[in-house]
């Protein structure tokens, strides 16, 4: 009961504005690490819902033109990043001789979106659920990582919010570090990464399909990121209506504290038996694609 109470209490912390977003994946990690699992159907309820409803919150503070417009100028590295990615993937994949299919999933998730392109992936290549485990695994970690590091590289090398926006929707594999990461770096920022990572998440279709075709799966199943619809229509009736500033206010507000909320329910997920678990060769796959697609983004983006 008082580890339940205690839980409760972090997750009210979090939702009052006063704990930043490294700080609630920190909370998360040690809340397990101490107190052990607590309400874990919930947790993982909480973080496939509260992730997409807090995304379609933001849209209330976005405009169409601009949303297009920082769309569109990211579309180029957006297509660029994930060819790459994937490419590299498949290569170091074989040198390393590791799981085709575990490969498959750690460059999937790294050149998209994270856990939420495994979770489209596996069921189209038939992933046993060990192999999904040590992808998740492999991708929450180092997203964890650069939740912490991405906005003082940002500020060491002189980002703009744009630029840094840009950024970490390229280089940070899950939403929720895109966010927490853009969400500590600035309004702008987070704006610009909520924008390029959700038109980013998109290309969870042509991967899945293509997926579908190298391991020779008939009969997988796509899940299409159906959020993002309602996302665009948040954008559009904030737009167009004629919405009062502080109904569309309190929306976006409420939003960004429940992705801290998010960060923190994501924390209780990492464990340290699961990290000695995964081996070395996986997550050495996942490093050196990140620290790929990290570098090579960013020199796109200072150099245009």
């Amino acid at each position: 009961m008082i580890k339940k109470v205690l839980f409760v209490l972090c997750v009210a912390l979090c939702l009052s504005g006063y704990v930043s977003s490294p700080v609630a994946l920190i909370l998360g990690f040690v809340f397990t690490l101490v107190f052990g699992d607590v309400f874990e159907k919930i947790r993982q309820l909480g973080i496939q819902h509260l992730l997409k409803i807090s995304i379609v919150g933001l849209g209330f503070g976005m405009f169409f033109m601009e949303t297009l417009k920082t769309g569109r100028e990211g579309l180029l590295l957006t297509f660029l990043s994930i060819v790459a990615t994937l490419s590299l993937g498949w290569l170091l994949t074989r040198l390393l001789n590791i799981d085709l299919k575990l490969g498959h999933l750690i460059s999937s998730g790294t050149s998209i979106c994270g856990g939420s392109a495994i979770a489209a992936v596996a069921p189209v290549i038939q992933a046993k659920p060990k192999i999904i485990s040590v992808a998740l695994g492999v991708v929450f970690l180092l997203n964890s990582i650069a939740l912490f590091i991405f906005p003082s590289i940002g500020e060491f090398f002189a980002l703009t919010q744009e630029q840094f926006g840009l950024w970490a929707a390229i280089a940070i594999h899950d939403t929720s570090s895109v966010v927490g990461a853009a969400l500590t770096f600035g309004d702008e920022a987070l704006r610009v990464a909520t924008t390029v990572k959700l038109a980013r998440t998109l290309w969870i279709i042509p991967v899945s399909i293509l997926s579908m075709f190298m391991f020779k799966s008939k009969d997988g199943k796509i899940k299409i990121p159906w959020f993002i619809l309602y996302f665009v229509i948040a954008i559009l009736m904030n737009s167009y209506l004629p919405l009062p500033e502080l109904l569309t206010g309190t929306i976006t507000t409420i939003s960004k504290r429940l992705l801290i909320v998010t960060l923190f329910l994501v924390g209780t997920t990492l464990s340290v038996k699961q990290i000695k678990e995964t081996g070395f060769k996986p997550f050495a796959l996942g490093i050196i694609l990140w620290v790929f697609i990290s570098i090579g983004s960013l020199t796109f983006i200072m150099n245009t």
